[in-house]
């Protein structure tokens, strides 16, 4: 099997492969969440704080559907680097081919149901009314942009599988300096305001797109290059790709739609916490992503050795991948704990809406590494191919947990920092639970293998 620009992550020092397999994912990650910042920095800065407010109250809802696609994209991953690390080179292809048409599809309904569906969407999070009008005009534009983005992350999901993490880098930083300079023409040149920032968003989306999926049709020799020749859904291949992917997507969509009635109770104070907390938020992307970097390389690292049968680098990956990203969340969280009203001045000048987003910081700010714990450990399961159950584990910590907390807790206190607490607390209940079927997995499915 030809592995040109490609990594053999059975071998070799895991520390040292898994620190530098995340560096550029660690990039891209930063660059993706920075130019995402950029369309909230722009808005808030030239628009003023309503404009910032509208494109805020959407931000539950457009983390729901692109985290549905990046789940999607893991199941994808996984199953790429295990046929890659087994060295079948005949599933690799029929599952990368399949893979496209599987994730093109899913970003063509998103984009469908979205636009339909937008505003009864926002007037379920009780949405403000002075802020619902922007906000339908922001997503109706914004979710245009969907089948680009699965496009995108499938692509980055095939190239993270067989080693390779810096092709989407260069893409994603092409595509996102050109967000911003949209983002600039159209809203200070052209005064579109929202419908600017969303325009630029989704023509930097098909652009990154568009240049992922050259790079692997010219990779069209490697058993994991694109051909038109090959481009077919293999009925097997769909089987197993849906049973992955649908669950991480689900997975990763899970937490928004909690999120959901995490913001009709931000949306039950003043438009001033409400954006507050849209600035702050900002942040939650940036710490999430980075530690995502590790999440990544930890569930690629344990599906080739678990397709090469390498078990003893299996749990060896997972504790690695754990540590760098409690370590770099706790990091990130404390620096926003003593710099977080430089970063939201980024977002607002205006000292009330600092005051706010200061408050959510503070408190997240002290809690983020905790979700290492739960995150490495749902990569690890599905880097062995178990995707079902850690699913439904995290709809019963993350967001039935959180339902229930939202309608008790916080409906009996009624205040911001209630709301903000059950972050930390539904995080340490789903990692006690995945970690426990981890073991169980690892006792299934590893501790038997020939090495």
């Amino acid at each position: 099997m030809k592995k040109r620009s490609s990594m053999n992550m059975t071998e070799g020092p895991l520390a040292r492969q898994i620190f530098l397999f995340s560096l550029p994912l660690i990039l891209s990650n930063i660059l993706q969440v920075l130019f995402n910042m950029s369309d909230i920095a722009v808005v808030g800065r030239f628009a003023g704080a309503m404009a910032l407010g509208s494109v805020g109250s959407t931000t539950t809802l457009v983390s729901l559907f692109t985290g549905f696609l990046i789940g999607m994209s893991c199941g994808v991953n996984v199953l790429a680097a295990q046929y890659f690390g087994a060295r079948r080179p005949k599933d690799l292809d029929e599952t990368v081919h399949t893979s496209l048409l599987v994730c093109l599809g899913a970003g063509l309904l998103i984009l469908l149901g979205g636009v339909c569906f937008t505003r009864p969407l926002l007037q379920v999070l009780n949405t403000k009314e002075e802020l619902i009008d922007g906000a339908v005009l922001y997503l109706r534009i914004y979710f245009l942009g969907m089948p680009a983005l699965a496009v995108y992350n499938f692509g980055n999901a095939v190239f993270s599988a067989v080693g390779d993490t810096k092709k989407p880098l260069c893409f994603l930083t092409a595509a996102g300096v050109l967000n911003v300079l949209l983002n600039l023409f159209f809203v200070i040149v052209c005064k579109m305001s929202v419908a600017g920032v969303a325009l630029a968003s989704i023509i930097s989306q098909y652009i990154s797109a568009a240049l992922i999926l050259a790079a692997l049709f010219r990779c069209g020799k490697e058993d994991y290059g694109l051909r038109l020749s090959s481009l077919r859904v293999s009925h097997y291949k769909l089987k197993n790709i849906l049973s992955l992917s649908i669950p991480a997507g689900f997975q990763y969509a899970i937490f928004q739609i909690a999120n959901l009635f995490i913001q009709t109770g931000v949306n039950s104070f003043d438009a001033i916490v409400v954006a507050g907390n849209s600035a702050a938020t900002n942040a939650d992307g940036l710490v999430y992503d980075v530690m995502a970097a590790f999440y990544t390389a930890g569930s690629s690292f344990i599906g080739q050795n678990y397709g090469a049968r390498k078990k003893n680098r299996i749990m060896k990956a997972y504790f690695i991948s754990l540590a760098y990203s409690f370590g770099i969340g706790a990091v990130l969280g404390l620096s926003l704990v003593a710099f977080g009203r430089g970063f939201l001045s980024i977002f607002t000048t205006e000292p009330a809406v600092i005051d706010a987003g200061m408050y959510r910081l503070t408190i997240m700010g002290l809690s983020y590494a905790v979700s290492a714990f739960m995150d490495a450990t749902i990569a690890a399961c599905r880097g062995l191919g178990r995707s079902m159950i850690p699913t439904v584990i995290v709809i019963m910590g993350s967001c039935v947990f959180r339902v229930i907390w939202v309608y008790t807790v916080f409906a009996w206190f009624h205040t911001i920092t209630s709301l903000y607490l059950l972050y930390v607390f539904s995080w340490s209940i789903t990692a006690v639970a995945e970690m426990v079927y981890l073991g169980k997995c690892y006792r299934e499915q590893v501790a038997g293998l020939e090495m």
